[in-house]
């Protein structure tokens, strides 16, 4: 049986689907459907895969190369991958329904700490009555030079077009909660994500599981393009929670940009930016220099991960 490489495309659990490389590093656009050897070659979308051919158009998964990152979210219990090697993170919100503060500022401390570009997408603004509220939950992102897009995906053609800009040569992935026009907008960027969606699913033998699946689909390519990469979106299903509890302490610190210069500063090495004396980063929220909701973001983050150490602690 042959072994090749493989990009890994579509993942319903630990049902695989991956695409030969081609020999000269080229897409051979052939589908297999990929199984693993157990908990150690868990794979994510995004992943470039070792594999050995097993039957026709199947193979197992020999190894997972080294990744550039891995996005993923968890808590106590156990984790669930989203995507790996991946250049910049779309999270798609709405002016309507109202969006999770919360679930935006989660994505945005898993890409700081898996060194992924976060760009906000703020969809539906054709609504003006809903605008502005969507605007001020949005001013602390903007404040620390998060890029944030306004878009109205279905009425405004030119606004997706701006962003496909950003896409081309990059690895993006979409996040997001359900009913924030997630599918719309990569049905805009992609015109035929319909057709591979169901080519993977054939192939999978999973289209009831459609929306509950991760799946990779490449940018079309402009007119002029010279062959090679075009860019590519991963396409994950809408989730109301993002847990963070595989974050450390320090690593929570550093994900919040906006404490960083602040770091150490505290009277107390340990501080928790709570009621404690001598904190710079309480300091900060109340001369206005540093959001409230983003120190209660950390607090909660911070909480969770402690109690998630406890939680594991006590399992071994």
């Amino acid at each position: 049986m042959k072994s090749f490489k493989a990009l890994l495309v579509a993942s319903y659990g630990r049902h695989y689907l991956a695409r030969m490389i081609g020999a000269d590093g080229g897409d051979a656009k052939a589908l297999y459907q990929v199984t693993s050897r157990g908990k150690q070659h868990l794979g994510a979308v995004g992943d470039v895969l070792e594999v050995t051919e097993t039957g026709p158009e199947q193979a197992v998964i020999d190894a997972i190369s080294s990744r550039k990152n891995l996005l993923y979210r968890s808590d106590a219990y156990k984790s669930k991958s989203i995507a790996s090697n991946v250049d910049q993170i779309l999270i798609v919100l709405a002016t309507e329904p109202g969006f999770s503060p919360d679930l935006l500022g989660r994505a945005v401390v898993a890409a700081e700490t898996a060194d992924i570009i976060p760009r906000i997408i703020l969809n539906k603004c054709d609504l003006p009555n809903k605008l502005p509220a969507a605007r001020k939950m949005l001013e602390p992102y903007i404040a620390m030079g998060y890029p944030v897009h306004e878009m109205s995906v279905k009425h405004d053609p030119a606004s997706v077009q701006e962003l496909a800009q950003h896409l081309y040569g990059k690895v993006s992935v979409l996040v997001g909660q359900s009913g924030m026009g997630k599918s719309t907008l990569l049905n805009a960027l992609i015109p035929d994500a319909v057709a591979q969606t169901q080519e993977h699913s054939k192939k999978l033998d999973s289209g009831k599981h459609t929306t509950t699946a991760c799946r990779y689909y490449d940018l079309p390519a402009r007119v002029g393009d010279a062959s090679g990469f075009v860019g590519a979106m991963i396409d994950s299903p809408g989730f109301q929670e993002f847990g963070l509890a595989h974050l450390s302490e320090s690593e929570l610190q550093h994900a919040f940009i906006e404490f960083r210069p602040l770091l150490g500063q505290c009277k107390f090495h340990n501080c928790s930016h709570g009621d404690e004396p001598g904190c710079v980063i309480r300091a900060a929220v109340n001369t206005g220099t540093i959001s409230a909701q983003r120190v209660d973001l950390f607090r909660q983050l911070r909480h969770e991960s402690h109690n998630a150490d406890t939680i594991q602690a006590r399992l071994k």
